[in-house]
């Protein structure tokens, strides 16, 4: 096959556009089509009367070194493009006794926080994270960073190394049962176990591996972009058109064309494009249902269970609350029943926990002076024809009262400008199928290797990058996929 072939990218979200930059600067002609009008997939932003502005999707950001790599690859400087804040504190949590917790970003800090306000010993904390840091180092670089589906990753002393490290590190049995070990207060316990929602999956399911992730953003930091999460994918969008990467937005692609065994271009609405390489950044079930009908499908990987969805309210509040930060969690009374209700029961519980993400707290603009954005977020199950309108009705009631409880204040007279993105919108939106946020969950210990991966084995030419593909969803992971996906092209 020729070398530097053009490419075609489906979708402008996170792992679409850091594809196109990667290939981009290695030489490749790269074409991005895009459903929509502009580029982000979940990562875009939106305002709502009054002068209110939201990230529309994720919220929280680790790893931004993810993002730097991409800007040192094209040999920019980042900051000229990029910039963001280590947060301190990261998270400030309510729970449903009334107790309040501070989550700094020092973990000794943290620790003492944690003893003062729950009463649980710091050295519990602080030795959970130390361990979580070696679980990370140990084994971030087989399992999120290179392909778990090329024999040669499994050829290197460094995976040996891994797959040896997992028993004595505590990694085994689920994420709950690793908590319920590490923590003498059931309060700790839950506030580890709400890492399982990083990913949308259940601690009470999920492998004890999960609780690493809590090292990301003690351990290494949790940040904020100057200008919110849309500036992510505002840069890197940037930078592609920098490097001549072709958009062609509001062109949804209709069918991936093969020949034989082998990829040969993409047909739109608007034309039949030629080209021996395409990726993916669509769902990987709508990409073989729906542009690939014509092709044998891996239903085993398809048919893994989803992640969870969101239902999310997005509101202009009349009001500041300085007891409020960037993130904030009001966890509800019955962790193990809410994830039940979710995964089992496939409908959303009355008693619920509730995130608010309040950005204005950082970027004042994005609210009125005076008043705040607040992104409020509750988990629930994907979209399998449930009654969406009646749930979100109940949800709301239910998330109103919690939340005036808490602080205080009755919150509905305070919503001055309202919009609600449910499962059906994800889906609709962003080609997420039943709008899983994370493409399939990771409720059993072998769920990263039942993972899609980045390549098909039987179509030539086609990759694949994403929340639904290997390494899994958010927004460094999705920047992993990209990386992985641009070396076996590159490489190939």
């Amino acid at each position: 096959m020729p070398l530097r072939q053009p490419v075609a990218i489906i979708g402008a979200g996170i792992a679409g556009l850091a594809t196109a930059v990667r290939l981009a600067v290695a030489g490749r002609a790269v074409t991005v089509f895009e459903a929509s009008g502009t580029f982000g997939g979940k990562m875009h932003q939106f305002s709502l009367p009054g002068g209110y502005r939201f990230d529309a999707g994720p919220s929280l950001f680790t790893l931004p070194q993810l993002v730097d790599d991409i800007f040192r690859l094209a040999h920019r400087e980042p900051a000229d493009y990029f910039r963001y804040e280590r947060l301190d504190p990261i998270t400030n949590y309510f729970f449903a006794d009334g107790t309040r917790l501070t989550a700094w970003a020092d973990a000794e800090k943290f620790a003492a926080e944690v003893e003062e306000k729950l009463g649980a010993p710091a050295a519990e904390v602080t030795q959970f994270l130390a361990r979580g840091g070696k679980a990370y180092d140990a084994t971030a670089g087989t399992f999120l960073h290179k392909s778990l589906h090329k024999a040669k990753t499994y050829l290197s002393t460094e995976t040996l190394k891994a797959v040896a490290a997992l028993p004595s590190l505590g990694l085994l049995g689920t994420m709950h049962q690793r908590h319920a070990q590490a923590f003498s207060d059931p309060r700790l316990v839950q506030l580890f176990d709400r890492y399982a929602t990083y990913n949308g999956s259940d601690p009470y399911q999920a492998p004890a591996t999960l609780s690493m992730i809590p090292h990301l953003e003690h351990g290494i930091g949790a940040f904020y972009p100057e200008g919110g999460i849309y500036a992510i994918a505002e840069s890197l969008a940037s930078l592609a058109t920098e490097f001549g990467v072709k958009f062609r937005y509001n062109e949804p692609v209709e069918e991936i064309i093969t020949a034989e065994s082998r990829v040969t271009g993409v047909r739109t609405a608007q034309d039949v494009y030629d080209f021996g390489q395409v990726v993916s950044n669509m769902d990987v079930v709508p990409t073989y249902r729906r542009l690939l009908p014509r092709q044998p499908a891996p239903e085993r990987t398809l048919g893994q269970p989803r992640s969870s969805s969101a239902l999310i309210f997005y509101w202009g509040i009349t009001r500041a609350f300085p007891e409020l930060d960037l993130h904030n969690i009001f966890f509800s009374a019955d962790y193990q029943r809410e994830f039940q209700t979710i995964f089992q029961d496939k409908t959303v519980a009355d008693d619920v926990t509730v995130y608010v993400n309040v950005t204005s707290k950082k970027t004042p603009t994005d609210a009125p002076a005076g008043h705040e954005n607040w992104f409020v977020m509750v988990n629930v199950p994907h979209d399998q024809g449930q009654d969406w309108e009646a749930l979100t009705q109940k949800t709301r009631r239910v998330v109103l009262h919690k939340l005036s409880r808490a602080l205080g204040t009755e919150i509905e007279p305070l919503i001055a400008a309202e919009k609600v993105w449910t499962p059906p919108g994800i889906a609709a939106d962003t080609s997420s199928f039943g709008g899983a946020l994370y493409g399939s969950s990771s409720n059993n210990a072998l769920a990263a290797f039942l993972r899609h991966p980045n390549f098909s084995g039987r179509l030539e030419g086609l990759y694949f990058c994403g929340g639904s593909v290997h390494p899994g969803g958010g927004i460094p992971l999705c920047l992993l996929s990209a990386k992985i996906v641009s070396s076996l092209i590159t490489e190939e």
